[in-house]
């Protein structure tokens, strides 16, 4: 991915990372929707070519975008979506890359959550090399005249009950929209967008007032060059800080609220 689709596409992982913590939004039909607006895209140039065009401006493909999937996705998928449009697209291909990718990257976000993250990244690799290394069913799986629906049920007669629902899914899926590549080269892609994951860190991060966008944008680069790793900032906002911030990544508890420095202070004065 080169050029602007570059900062699009990191501007729509970033409305997912912040959709993902929403409540009430059910992981399991965001990325089921993703991938059905994925399939749309896919299914038609002159609608990837209208939503990825860099010439309209945003909100007029947001509208469009809102129109065509209104009714027929959520409202958290339908914002999701509403960023991803109004990113400015080098590629057309691009926009549809980026929302597969947030398809699965929802599917490895339930399975992190669930501590399968590592199950799904070794069941899928392992998958890959059976099917490599045996010719029968590599053939039927990719056989370009059989039915993908026949085909995404052999993966499911070879994997349920022996694999993660989130691996059986994402191997269904590789063989139901392989979306012109081939079926282990479909699986090193969602390899990728796994190990991306692991290589993130999620800070939460709780203020007595909302930070804005530049504020966010500041600290989570901040955060991110201390720790060499991309970060995740969870913003919680809690009034009985009073001010400052509690930053917390992992184990690690950097605590700078007035509140904090008062209930000290006040020890002081006990002691």
């Amino acid at each position: 991915m080169q050029g602007s689709s570059r900062g699009a596409a990191a501007a729509a992982r970033k409305a997912l990372a912040e959709t993902l913590q929403q409540p009430g939004v059910d992981w399991s039909v965001l990325a089921e929707e993703l991938f059905a607006v994925t399939g749309a895209l896919d299914s038609s140039a002159a609608l990837r070519r209208a939503l990825a065009d860099p010439s309209r401006e945003p909100q007029v493909k947001r509208d469009l975008a809102a129109r065509l999937f209104g009714g027929k996705v959520g409202e958290a998928t339908g914002n999701l979506v509403g960023v991803a449009v109004s990113g400015r697209w080098s590629s057309e291909r691009d926009l549809s890359d980026t929302t597969e990718e947030l398809a699965v990257e929802t599917v490895m976000a339930m399975a992190e959550a669930g501590g399968r993250l590592d199950s799904v990244e070794d069941e899928l690799f392992r998958f890959g090399r059976v099917v490599a290394g045996n010719p029968g069913l590599r053939d039927a799986l990719t056989d370009r005249h059989a039915g993908r629906t026949a085909k995404a049920q052999l993966v499911s007669s070879l994997l349920e009950g022996k694999a993660s629902d989130e691996t059986v899914r994402l191997a269904r899926q590789a063989v139901l929209a392989p979306r012109g590549r081939r079926f282990d080269r479909v699986l090193e892609s969602y390899l990728a967008i796994a190990a991306r994951r692991r290589e993130q860190l999620t800070a939460t991060i709780i203020s007595a007032a909302p930070l804005d966008d530049a504020q966010r944008d500041r600290l989570t680069a901040a955060l991110s060059s201390m720790y060499e790793k991309q970060v995740l900032a969870n913003v919680i906002v809690d009034p009985e800080v009073l001010g400052g911030l509690r930053i917390q990544i992992g184990d690690e508890v950097v605590d700078g609220t007035i509140a904090r420095r008062l209930d000290e202070a006040k020890r002081k004065l006990i002691g």
